[in-house]
């Protein structure tokens, strides 16, 4: 009996439930709405260890964007010690994280450059 390959790539979901996409030019005042979403997102997966956030679509970084990574890493961590790993993260925003000690001092925040 032969089932055939399945659809997509392997070892790939299609879907990921517990991943917050960032996109576009982030200012202060879209921190808290981001906040709130990772929030949202946590309390729909009580007991998950790893959250992902892809910042790839993120334009014109700046500290705005670096106090949006800081705070949502304090949320993840405040929700039962979950780790936030950033995805796809732009050489600009890469930058600014290592020049504020961001990678070195956030235990709970990683990211996997492109």
């Amino acid at each position: 009996m032969s089932f055939g390959h399945p659809a997509g790539l392997p070892g790939v979901d299609a879907m990921t439930p517990n991943a917050l996409v960032v996109t576009g030019r982030i200012t202060r005042a879209d921190v808290p709405a981001l906040c709130a979403e990772l929030e949202a997102l946590l309390s729909g997966l009580p007991g998950i260890a790893v959250v992902d956030c892809d910042v790839g679509g993120v334009v014109q970084p700046d500290l705005a964007a670096v106090e949006a990574v800081a705070r949502l890493g304090l949320v993840a961590r405040r929700a039962g010690g979950v780790e936030l790993r950033l995805r796809n993260v732009p050489a600009e925003l890469g930058a600014l994280l290592d020049l504020v000690g961001l990678s070195a001092v956030q235990a709970h925040v990683r990211w996997d450059p492109e």
